[in-house]
Parts: C-alpha cells; sequence; structure tokens
C-alpha cells in the first residue's frame, strides 16, 4: 500500500497524547484515555511504557479488539495507520511512529476478541508470538480462562498492564457507534468481565476506550456501553 493517510496528523495527536498521559502519570494519576481512533495507542501506551522504563521497568498490554492491529505499511489493504498501532508498539512500522525502541515485548502482549485479521497480521503474529485468543478460542474455553491467560502474560515480569479497549470488540448488536463494526463480537457480561478481571487484578497501569464513533450510534447506546466499561475497570462491582 503506497501512502498512509494522515501520517502527519495522526503523529501530532500521538505526541499529545503522549504528553498529557506523562503528564497524568508524574502527578501518580492512572491514566485514562477516550478517543475515536485506535492510533491513540500509539502515544498513551508508549508514554506509559517510557515512564515505567525510567522506573526500570516493563509493562504489558491486554489489546481487546475485533482486529490485531498488527499491520504494517507494507501489509496494509487499506494504509489505514488505526490498523496499525500494535504493530508499532512492537516496533514494527513507519520511523516516523515506531520509538527508538519497542514499548512492549511481545510475550508480554494478548489480543483478546478477534476475529478479523489480515494476512500480513497473521504473519507478524506468528513471528513475534504475540498471543491472539480469537472468538472461537473465547467460545470454546469461555472468556473468563483466556483473561486470565492474557493478564499472566501481561503481568510476567512487568510492573502491571495497559488495558486497550476497542468498543469494535463487543458485538454490533451492542455497540453500534463504531467505524468497523465485525458480527459475533463479546456480549455485554463477557465486555465487562474482561474489565472486572482487569480491576480485581490490582495490576491495571493505565485504560482507555477507543473507536466511539458518535455519528454511527444508536440513541447513544455505545457511549452508555463504555462509561459501564470504564466503570468496571476502575473497580464497580455488582456486590
Amino acid at each position: 500500500m503506497n501512502g498512509l493517510p494522515f501520517l502527519n496528523e495522526i503523529a501530532r495527536v500521538a505526541e499529545r497524547t503522549h504528553a498529557a498521559v506523562a503528564q497524568g502519570l508524574e502527578r501518580g494519576c492512572l491514566p485514562l484515555v477516550l478517543g475515536g481512533d485506535h492510533s491513540l495507542s500509539i502515544g498513551s501506551v508508549a508514554a506509559v511504557a517510557d515512564h515505567h522504563r525510567r522506573l526500570g521497568a516493563s509493562i504489558g498490554v491486554i489489546w481487546v479488539d475485533a482486529h490485531a492491529d498488527m499491520n504494517r505499511p507494507e501489509t496494509s489493504p487499506t494504509g489505514n495507520i488505526h490498523g496499525m498501532p500494535l504493530a508499532v508498539l512492537l516496533g514494527h512500522g513507519d520511523d516516523r511512529l515506531v520509538g527508538a525502541e519497542a514499548s512492549v515485548r511481545p510475550e508480554n502482549v494478548s489480543v483478546l476478541g478477534a476475529r478479523s485479521i489480515d494476512p500480513g497480521e497473521r504473519a507478524l503474529i506468528a513471528e513475534l508470538g504475540v498471543r491472539v485468543f480469537t472468538m472461537s478460542e473465547i467460545d470454546e474455553r469461555g472468556v473468563g480462562a483466556c483473561m486470565d491467560e492474557a493478564l499472566r502474560r501481561a503481568e510476567a515480569g512487568t510492573a502491571g498492564f495497559h488495558l486497550s479497549l476497542d468498543l469494535d470488540a463487543l458485538d454490533p448488536r451492542l455497540a453500534p457507534g463504531v467505524g468497523t463494526p465485525i458480527q459475533g463480537g463479546l456480549t455485554y457480561r463477557e465486555g465487562h468481565l474482561v474489565c472486572e478481571k482487569a480491576s480485581h487484578s490490582g495490576r491495571l497501569l493505565s485504560l482507555e476506550v477507543v473507536e466511539l464513533n458518535p455519528v454511527l450510534d444508536d440513541r447513544n447506546h455505545t457511549a452508555l456501553l463504555a462509561v459501564g466499561l470504564v466503570a468496571s475497570a476502575l473497580g464497580k462491582s455488582i456486590l
């Protein structure tokens, strides 16, 4: 694919996001990033990783998404950077987006809820050893068991983990207000269980909820769902 649409604009937003998250971390806050395009993660995750690297530690990432977001410019069918941020954070992608060193190690990264993966992404996943829990595996094993495994990977030898939640991980009947809906996603309770387990782990370092498009939403259903998921990730419980 020739060209990366809006590369300069996305790089600037990533820089501003990095600065805002870094400032919050210096103040002792747990960053919560709310946004549209998942390319925000290029800035947010890098900021969390840089902060903990200065303290002598690494971080893990749990990427809850219908897509792996591990395309590179040469493998992307569209050139859209929102399909590349996890690859960038792993050190693969355009030099104007990739940092001096990778933000995360593959052995501490999991993708949860995937059901649409491009051939180039499959190759990079196999090369790096990133753990991908497809919806088929979640159907068979249950989201609780898959999330427990993702937590073990994210927490192994790290300061904790960043939870990146793309709302298209949820089934579009529940979350219609997303740009790239894919049928067959997480249910309402599965989404909340993922967030509840992240909270109960006590190792959540930062959180983002992305890809909300209000123009495509139905009576604010997706936005209200997102608020509930954030509450669960930050500790709200049934009892």
